[in-house]
């Protein structure tokens, strides 16, 4: 009768490429739908009507509370916490900014309306005059916002690249939902159901 192993020493014995590899897998089926979640909120940017509802926010957030490790997050890459930290808050940062701008700008008008009304003076006209301000503002926003999702969206994308290239997987089998057209390394297919993105490439590491 052989020598009876424990399972650590089994466990040991598995087949490392395999193990990481399917690690590998779920990691690219993570990114492809964060991709597909950012470049639809650039859309909606745009003023598209998006019916997409994947919410890679809520994503990121679910696999960091079960403590996942089979994600690029903290296996592959993990600078890739730290820089979506710092978008979602840039990008919160200027969500209020929006609306505090909004706010200060309502306020004026209304204040200098009641000056006109109880003084019969045209103040009014003052506050009206920051009117073009409110669309410089929504503009200047909405500027910064796209290019944070589009940043964040072309990072996403450089990192399936590597995964995919360095566990040698079959991009045409991750493929993922595209709003847009203009991001680098990724080849667009238009069909019947939309526009679809497939990486292209090896990455260099």
């Amino acid at each position: 009768m052989g020598e009876i192993r424990d399972s650590v020493e089994v466990a040991l014995e598995l087949d490392e490429k395999s193990v990481y590899s399917h690690i590998a897998h779920e990691s690219a089926e993570d990114i492809i739908r964060i991709i597909s979640s950012l470049d639809a909120e650039r859309a909606k940017l745009r003023g598209e009507i998006i019916y997409y509802t994947d919410d890679w926010d809520a994503l990121i957030r679910e696999r960091i509370a079960r403590g996942k490790r089979h994600t690029a997050f903290d296996f592959y890459n993990p600078a890739l916490l730290d820089i979506w930290e710092e978008k979602v808050k840039l990008g919160k940062k200027l969500r209020t900014i929006e609306k505090l701008s909004y706010l200060t700008l309502g306020a004026a008008i209304t204040l200098t309306g009641v000056v006109t009304f109880l003084t019969g003076l045209p103040v009014i006209l003052i506050g009206l005059s920051s009117l073009p301000l409110v669309f410089f503002v929504r503009d200047r926003i909405k500027s910064s916002l796209d290019l944070l999702y589009y940043e964040l969206t072309q990072f996403f994308i450089d990192e399936l690249r590597v995964i995919l290239s360095k566990h040698n997987l079959s991009p045409e089998k991750y493929k993922f939902k595209l709003f847009s057209e203009n991001y680098f390394g990724v080849k667009t297919k238009r069909t019947s159901s939309g526009i679809f993105g497939v990486v292209e490439g090896k990455s260099e590491e």
